[in-house]
C-alpha cells in the first residue's frame, strides 16, 4: 500500500477498536433510517457496510412501510428491523443514527427528518443523500455530520440563502461536521479544512456513496466526528484502489462493501 499521510495514521491511531473483555453492544449501536418504495439498493449497501462496525444494527424505513419492512426481514440477518411504532425507543438508545440512503425527496421525508432532528438534536447523527437534500440547515448541531456531494451542497446553500462557501463556513461555526464528496473528499471538522485525494474511476458506480455512509455512521458510534471522518474517507477510497488493481473500473457497491472492512484491517496492522 501506499505511504499513508500522518494526518491519517494519527486518526488511525486514534480509532476505538473492540477489545477481548468487551460485551455485545459496548462497541456500539446504530439505527439506519432510510429506503423507499422505489429506492431499495441504498438500504442494502448501507447497512452491509456499517453491520460489520458496530455491535447491534436496527433498521427502519420512513415512512414506515409494511412492505420494505417485510422485504428487510428476508434478507438482512445482520441486525433487527424496528417493529412499529418504536422508532423513538432504539433512537433513544442507539449511538449514531444515520438517515437518508435510498429515501425519496418528497415532503413525507422532509416532516419526517426534521422533525426528528428536532426532537433528538443531541444525538450523533450522519445525515445522507435523501434526508440531506430535505434537511432544514438551522436544525444541525454540532454531533451532526452531513455528507454532500457537491450537487447536495448547493441545495442547502439554497436552503440558507447563501454562497456555498459561505453556507459551509455558517455551518463550521456552529459545529456542524461536513464531508463533501467527489475525486477529492473535503473533510470539515474541529475547525479544520482537510483534502482526502484517492480513489478510482471504478467508484463513480452508483452505490459507492451509501457505502461510505455506513462507513462513517458505523465508526462514529463509537469515536470522535474527526476520528470516524478521516478513516472513513481514507479507508474508502484505498479500498476503491485496491479493488482497482485487479478488477480496473469493473467494480461495483456491492464490491466496495466487501473489501472496506479488509482495507481498514491492513491499514490498521500497518501502523
Amino acid at each position: 500500500m501506499k505511504e499513508v499521510p500522518h494526518v491519517i495514521k494519527l486518526a488511525l491511531s486514534n480509532l476505538v477498536v473492540p477489545i477481548s473483555s468487551s460485551h455485545k453492544g459496548e462497541n456500539g449501536r446504530m439505527v439506519f433510517i432510510g429506503g423507499s418504495e422505489l429506492f431499495h439498493a441504498p438500504i442494502r449497501w448501507s447497512l452491509e457496510t456499517a453491520s460489520r462496525f458496530v455491535d447491534m444494527l436496527f433498521y427502519s424505513s420512513i415512512p414506515q412501510n409494511e412492505e420494505l419492512i417485510l422485504e428487510a426481514k428476508k434478507e438482512f440477518w445482520n441486525g433487527i428491523v424496528v417493529p412499529q411504532g418504536q422508532l423513538d425507543e432504539y433512537i433513544t438508545e442507539a449511538d449514531v443514527i444515520l438517515i437518508g440512503p435510498g429515501m425519496e425527496r418528497n415532503q413525507a421525508t422532509e416532516t419526517v427528518v426534521n422533525e426528528l432532528l428536532k426532537r433528538f438534536a443531541q444525538k450523533k447523527w450522519v445525515v445522507d443523500a435523501g434526508a440531506l437534500q430535505m434537511v432544514h440547515p438551522d436544525l444541525l448541531t454540532e454531533t451532526m455530520i452531513i455528507t454532500p456531494h457537491y450537487k447536495e451542497l448547493e441545495r442547502v446553500a439554497e436552503h440558507m440563502q447563501c454562497p456555498v462557501d459561505e453556507a459551509v463556513q455558517n455551518l463550521v461555526e456552529k459545529g456542524v461536521s461536513v464531508l463533501v464528496k467527489g475525486e477529492v473528499d473535503t473533510v470539515y471538522v474541529s475547525g479544520r479544512k482537510i483534502g482526502m485525494s484517492g480513489g478510482s474511476a471504478g467508484m463513480t458506480k452508483g452505490g459507492t456513496g451509501d457505502v461510505l455512509a455506513g462507513l462513517l455512521a458505523g465508526l462514529y458510534a463509537t469515536n470522535t466526528a474527526e476520528t470516524a471522518l478521516l478513516v472513513s474517507s481514507f479507508a474508502n477510497k484505498k479500498a476503491g484502489e485496491v479493488l482497482a488493481e485487479t478488477m480496473g473500473t469493473f467494480f461495483n457497491a456491492s464490491d466496495l462493501a466487501v473489501q472496506v472492512p479488509k482495507t481498514l484491517a491492513t491499514l490498521l496492522s500497518e501502523l
